[in-house]
């Protein structure tokens, strides 16, 4: 499986470039602050680089080869999993690239995999914004490419079993991970796994394999060196189990190793040398989940989520240090305050900030990991990347706020919306003394709430107006808790109705 991405890069000049064109033009649409927080310049470069260098002759060896063994009693396949942002950024400056993958997909022997449109980390911000990012993706991979994925990973292979659950919900086969050894414990990656609590299937990358093309096949230091495509098959058809993922950035293929190492030679050969092995055949994702039996259940809590990412293959290697966290708590804070404004611009601005990179660049590792970091990144440093950062958000945020404090309507979205700390939050009781183990910290879960508890309850706090104070002076709604207070009925269930029908209605008017 081959990893193809390319992230937007932010500019060095973000303050100056704001106030010339603010004077220029005296007005600044999410259009302008787009081209003013992202290098164009440089990301065009830099991708226009990479596809010359690697996807345009990768793509071109791997449909040769394709094409060669599609008459064969044994077939070449491939998967691809494609950001789309990278396809986005292909069609701007390098569309025969786009052109390029739906030759491959027309061949009926290459898999294309869903995951984040912006290879974000939306999963830690909302499900309903991961959820979104994913559609998003399977929408252009269609439009595009004219295919729909079965199979899917979360960015930079990051898994842990809610998002693996979440996956199955949406319809998929097979998510794609790390074999990471804590999870497998006496295990091997090179089987076929079922995620814990659902029934999508789990496919694990053998990384060691997979590394010695994507880190090591251009070390000559490397007491392997040169890897040939024989030697490499022979490792393969030597490897117990029942299925090898080789997954790997398809950079590889002329920009991490230039072609004067051989690196596509050995693209060319690897196809043939496999298939000469009687004992191994090559298959898509999806054709792996369909024809094995998962051997066991893969458990990944949330506290031990994994990624292909570093020695850790962790999350530290976008939230590891404060930097990171200090970036990634502020696009997750704004992220509720973007979605009441319902402003497309700003949402496409945040998305954009959204994507993964950017935190990675914030990286402090040392050690190999550390190289690569800084191998990737277009800045000086990691703090250099966390202040350009800081300065797009910072202008993102402080366009927001002045955004909601113009539209009474959206500011109540978000009041509606947000969770409030614990000190802040509804705490439900019987009656004095009698609490019921139930809180509503946001707008949603109090309505939530007021369907399910007793009646009792409704009485209790209603006589006290516990509930329009909590409504007027934490939450903010002033004319809902005005209309509350009217509510003057005698029974339980006729005050739950009522409430519940003003509520419904304030809903209905703030969101449609």
């Amino acid at each position: 499986m081959f990893e193809v991405h390319q992230p937007y890069r932010l500019r060095r000049n973000i303050k100056s470039l704001l106030l010339s064109n603010l004077i220029r033009k005296g007005r600044l649409t999410p259009e302008d602050l787009e081209k003013i927080y992202f290098d164009e310049d440089l990301n065009r470069y830099v991708f226009e680089r990479v596809a010359k260098r690697c996807y345009l002759p990768a793509n071109y060896t791997i449909k040769q080869q394709i094409e060669y063994f599609k008459d064969s009693g044994k077939k070449f396949k491939v998967a691809y999993s494609v950001s789309g942002v990278l396809l986005e950024q292909a069609s701007r400056w390098f569309p025969e690239l786009v052109e390029s993958f739906r030759q491959l997909a027309s061949t009926g022997l290459v898999e294309f995999l869903d995951q984040t449109y912006y290879h974000s980390l939306a999963f830690l911000v909302a499900e309903e914004e991961f959820i979104y990012q994913v559609n998003e993706h399977r929408r252009l991979i269609k439009k595009e490419l004219n295919y729909e994925p079965r199979a899917i990973e979360n960015t930079e292979f990051i898994y842990n079993n809610y998002v693996g659950c979440l996956f199955d919900r949406l319809g998929y086969k097979v998510v794609l991970t790390e074999g990471v050894e804590r999870i497998l414990g006496w295990r091997s990656p090179n089987y076929l796994y079922k995620a814990k609590n659902c029934n999508i299937r789990v496919l694990m990358r053998n990384y060691r394999l997979s590394d010695d093309i994507g880190f090591r096949f251009g070390s000559t230091w490397w007491n392997e060196y040169p890897l040939t495509a024989e030697k490499y098959s022979a490792w393969l058809a030597a490897t117990p189990g029942d299925v090898i993922l080789i997954a790997i950035d398809y950079e590889t293929f002329g920009e991490h190793f230039p072609a004067e190492t051989g690196i596509f030679e050995f693209l060319r050969w690897l196809p043939g040398e496999i298939l000469k092995w009687e004992n191994l055949t090559i298959s898509t994702p999806t054709e792996v989940a369909e024809h094995l039996q998962p051997r066991d259940e893969i458990d990944v809590p949330e506290h031990m989520t994994i990624s292909w990412a570093d020695l850790e293959r962790d999350l530290s290697a976008w939230i590891g240090n404060f930097m990171q966290q200090d970036a990634f708590n502020r696009l997750r804070d704004l992220w509720l305050q973007i979605k009441a404004l319902r402003n497309p611009g700003y949402e496409r601005l945040w998305r954009l900030l959204s994507i993964s990179d950017h935190f990675y660049y914030m990286s402090t590792k040392g050690g190999g990991p550390g190289d690569v970091h800084s191998y990737f990144s277009p800045y000086k440093n990691p703090y250099e990347a966390h202040m350009l950062f800081s300065e797009a958000i910072g202008d993102l945020e402080t366009r927001t706020l002045l955004a909601l404090e113009n539209d009474k309507k959206a500011l109540m979205r978000y009041a509606w919306m947000r969770s409030l700390p614990d000190e802040n939050k509804f705490y439900f009781y019987a009656g004095p003394g009698k609490p019921l183990g139930k809180q509503a910290w946001n707008m949603f879960s109090f309505i939530e709430a007021l369907r399910e508890v007793p009646p009792e309850t409704i009485v209790h706090h209603q006589s006290l107006q516990d509930f329009a104070n909590w409504i007027e002076y934490v939450v903010g709604d002033v004319e809902l808790a005005r209309k509350i207070r009217e509510i003057n009925v005698a029974s339980p269930e006729e005050i739950r109705k009522q409430l519940l029908s003003v509520l419904e209605n304030r809903r209905a008017e703030l969101f449609g």
